[in-house]
C-alpha cells in the first residue's frame, strides 16, 4: 500500500483516494440533510455506503484512465520534464475542476429534487441560456467561481507538501513495473464500468436510502444513456389483446360508446347534452402545490385570490399531477396520457400531431394558442404545442420553429416586457399576453382556446418590485406574487365583452418538491385546480381525480358531444370506485386507486403499497392482483401506442 503513493503513480492514487473521501463526506451531507425521511435500517445504510463506495472508486479510475495510460506509456527518459509536469498539472486542473464542481453541484440539486444528478440535469446541458442565467440569478456566482479556484489551489498546494509532485516525477520504474499498477486499475475501470448500473442501488423501499448508495456523476451519465427507455424492454407486460381488454373497459364511461370493434382502438363516442361553446383559458401555474392553499392548510394567506376563486369555482380537492416537472403537467393536460417512461413526449421526437386536447377544440373550430413567457424552444415546448396546431406566443430569443411546424409564431416585443428573469417575463406581463390575443380573437369573431404558461413561481423566485409584502427570493414570496398576478388577470378580464363567455381552468403543472421517503410521494403530486366562470354552481369534487381527467371533466360541464382517444375521464361520468390517478417519475410509474398505490419500475418489479390518510405508504404483504393488471395495462398500452404511431390523430 505504501509503494502506491510513493512512486510513479502516487498522484495517481492520491487524486482517485481524495475523490472516494470526498464522495464519502458528501453522502453524509446528503444523508443528513434528509434525515427526517431515511429509514434508519443500519443494515440498508451500511449496504448503500458499500454500494456508493464502489461507485466512487468506478467515477473516480474512470476520471483517470487517461492519465493511467499517459503514466503508462510516457517513455522513463521523459519522467520529470517540462512537458510532463505541464500535461500534469494541466489534466489534474481539469479534473479538479469536473471533480469539485460536481460534488459542490450536488448538494443544491439534491435540495431541489432529493435524489443524484438524473435526467433533469442531462436536460441542463441541452438548455444553456434559461440554466446559465437561473444559476446566475439564484446563485453567487462570483464566490462560487472562487471557492472553486481556492478548493483547486489548496489541493495543489497540499500534494506539493505532501511531495506527491515529487514522488511522481522522480520515479523511473521500468514499463513492466509500470504495467503492474496501471493495468489492474484500468481492468476495473472497465468492468465495473459495464457492470455497475444505477439499479444497484435501487434495493430498497426508501428513496433517501438508495439514492445515498449512488454517485452523481455516475448518475448523470446513465441518466444520459438512458434519457428514453422502451416499456415494452423493461417494464411488466401482458398480452396485447388482454392489456387493451383492460383499458376499454375501465376508460368507457356511461355516456360513451367505442366507434369501432378493434382490440386495440380506444376511440369513444361521447354523447353531451345543452352543448355550449365559450371561450377557454387553461392557466398551468408553476410548481403550485396544494400545500400553498388556506384549503389544505396553509396558515400563511399566500393565495387569497386562488382562495378566493376557489369559492366560485367548481373545486378540485383531491387531484393528483402526473409527473413532478412542466413538461409532464403539459403532458397530461394536453395529451391526457399517463406519464409514460423516460422522456415527456413533449421532448420525445416525432410528437406532431397527436390526437389531444387540441383535436377536440379544433374540432368545435376553435382557435388554440400557446402563451409562454419564455422561449418556447426549451423543453421542445413550441415544437410540440406547434405540432399540435397552437399557434405560439412566446419570448422568441433567435431558436426558430422546425420547418414541419406550420402554426404562426408571434414574438413578445421588449416593450411588452416590464419584468424578466432567467425563465420568461413576469406574470403580469405574461396575462397581458393573454388577453391582447383573446381581444384578437373576439375581434376576428372566433373562439379561443389559450394554454397559458407562468414562469414566477420558480427559482430564483424573482418579480417586480413593490407588488407584494414578501422579500424577493423567497418561494413564499415567489407563490404570493403569482395569486396577486393571477387576482390582477381576472379583475383585467372581467372588464372585457368576451368575459361573461369565457371559462378559466387554473391548475398547476406539478407540485413544488418531488424529493421525500419513497420512490414516488403522493404527497408531492397533490395539486389544485378550479374551473372558474362555469355557467355552473360553485362545487367542490372531493373525488380522486387524475390530472389527465380535468379538460375531459370540463368537456363534460360543457355538454360536448366528440369522439376521443383520451386516457382522460370526465369524473362526473365515472363510476363510483373507478376513480384513479396516474403518478410517475421517469422510471418509475404508479397508478393510486382508492388506498392502495400500485408502482412499477424498469426492473420489472411490482410493488404495492396502502396508503394511509396523510399518504404515508406501508408495502402490502398481499397484493390486488386487478389493480396490477389495471396498472401495467395503462402504462403498456399508452408507451405502445405512442411507440407504434398509433396516439396520432387520424
Amino acid at each position: 500500500m505504501k509503494k502506491l503513493f510513493n512512486g510513479r503513480f502516487s498522484t495517481l492514487f492520491s487524486v482517485l483516494s481524495l475523490y472516494v473521501f470526498l464522495s464519502f463526506i458528501i453522502r453524509i451531507v446528503l444523508m443528513i440533510w434528509s434525515l427526517k425521511d431515511l429509514d434508519f435500517n443500519l443494515l440498508n445504510i451500511l449496504r448503500a455506503f458499500f454500494t456508493g463506495f464502489v461507485f466512487d472508486f468506478t467515477i473516480g479510475c474512470l476520471f483517470l484512465s487517461l492519465y493511467i495510460i499517459y503514466v503508462l506509456v510516457l517513455p522513463k527518459r521523459w519522467v520529470g520534464s517540462l512537458f510532463d509536469k505541464c500535461f500534469t498539472y494541466f489534466y489534474l486542473t481539469l479534473i479538479f475542476i469536473i471533480i469539485y464542481f460536481s460534488l459542490l453541484a450536488e448538494i443544491p440539486f439534491w435540495d431541489e429534487f432529493g435524489v443524484r444528478f438524473n435526467f433533469i440535469a442531462v436536460d441542463y446541458l441541452i438548455y444553456t441560456y434559461e440554466v446559465i442565467e437561473n444559476i446566475n440569478q439564484s446563485y453567487p456566482l462570483p464566490l462560487i467561481g472562487a471557492v472553486l479556484v481556492g478548493l483547486i489551489i489548496l489541493t495543489f498546494i497540499l500534494f506539493k507538501k505532501l511531495n506527491v509532485f515529487k514522488k511522481t516525477f522522480l520515479d523511473k520504474s521500468s514499463f513492466r513495473t509500470r504495467f503492474l499498477y496501471a493495468f489492474p486499475v484500468l481492468a476495473i475501470a472497465v468492468v465495473l464500468g459495464f457492470l455497475m448500473k444505477n439499479k444497484i442501488a435501487d434495493f430498497s423501499n426508501n428513496s433517501v436510502v438508495n439514492e445515498l448508495g449512488k454517485n452523481g456523476a455516475f448518475s448523470f451519465v446513465a441518466a444520459f444513456r438512458s434519457n428514453e427507455l422502451d416499456y415494452e424492454t423493461f417494464y411488466p407486460k401482458l398480452p396485447e389483446k388482454e392489456a387493451y381488454s383492460i383499458v376499454k373497459k375501465n376508460l368507457l364511461q356511461e355516456n360513451q360508446k367505442y366507434t369501432t370493434s378493434k382490440y386495440d382502438d380506444i376511440s369513444r363516442f361521447t354523447l353531451g347534452n345543452q352543448e355550449q361553446k365559450p371561450n377557454i383559458i387553461l392557466i398551468a401555474i408553476e410548481s403550485f402545490s396544494a400545500d400553498f392553499l388556506t384549503e389544505f392548510g396553509n396558515k400563511d394567506h399566500i393565495t387569497p385570490n386562488y382562495d378566493k376563486l376557489s369559492k366560485e369555482s367548481v373545486f378540485f380537492t383531491n387531484l393528483y399531477a402526473t409527473g413532478t416537472r412542466t413538461v409532464r403537467g403539459m403532458e397530461a393536460l394536453t395529451l391526457s396520457v399517463p406519464p409514460t417512461p423516460g422522456n415527456s413526449i413533449v421532448r420525445r421526437p416525432d410528437n406532431e400531431n397527436l390526437f389531444s386536447v387540441s383535436s377536440i377544440v379544433q374540432s368545435k373550430n376553435y382557435h388554440p394558442y400557446f402563451i409562454y413567457g419564455g422561449d418556447g424552444y426549451f423543453d421542445n415546448m413550441n415544437t410540440f404545442f406547434g405540432g399540435q396546431g397552437f399557434d405560439i406566443v412566446d419570448r422568441d430569443r433567435g431558436n426558430p420553429l422546425p420547418d414541419n411546424i406550420k402554426t404562426q409564431r408571434f414574438s413578445i416585443t421588449d416593450q411588452e416586457v416590464s419584468f424578466e428573469n432567467a425563465w420568461g417575463i413576469c406574470d403580469e406581463d405574461l396575462y397581458k399576453q393573454s388577453i391582447k390575443y383573446a381581444d384578437k380573437s373576439t375581434k376576428d369573431n372566433k373562439p379561443f382556446f389559450q394554454f397559458v404558461m407562468t414562469t414566477s413561481n420558480h427559482k430564483p423566485y424573482t418579480f417586480p418590485a413593490g407588488k407584494i409584502d414578501l422579500p424577493q427570493g423567497d418561494r413564499n414570496a415567489a407563490v404570493k406574487y403569482t395569486d396577486y398576478a393571477l387576482g390582477k388577470f381576472i379583475e383585467a378580464a372581467k372588464t372585457k365583452p368576451w368575459f361573461k363567455n369565457t371559462v378559466f381552468v387554473i391548475v398547476a403543472d406539478h407540485c413544488a418538491s418531488s424529493a421525500g421517503k419513497w420512490e414516488i410521494n403522493i404527497h408531492n403530486h397533490h395539486i389544485p385546480a378550479i374551473i372558474y366562470n362555469l355557467p355552473h354552481q360553485q362545487e367542490k369534487i372531493n373525488r380522486l381525480t387524475s390530472q389527465i381527467d380535468l379538460m375531459p371533466t370540463l368537456f363534460g360541464y360543457l355538454g360536448w358531444s366528440y369522439t376521443t382517444s383520451l386516457y382522460g375521464k370526465d369524473i362526473n361520468q365515472t363510476k363510483q370506485g373507478d376513480e384513479r390517478a396516474f403518478l410517475g417519475n421517469y422510471r418509475t410509474l404508479g397508478m393510486l386507486k382508492g388506498n392502495v398505490f400500485t408502482q412499477i419500475d424498469d426492473r420489472k418489479v411490482v410493488k404495492q403499497f396502502s396508503v394511509s390518510s396523510d399518504r404515508s405508504l406501508s408495502e402490502m404483504k398481499t397484493k390486488n392482483s386487478t389493480d396490477i393488471s389495471q396498472t401495467i395495462s395503462y402504462y403498456q398500452t399508452a408507451s405502445v401506442r405512442f411507440k407504434n404511431g398509433k396516439m396520432k390523430a387520424k
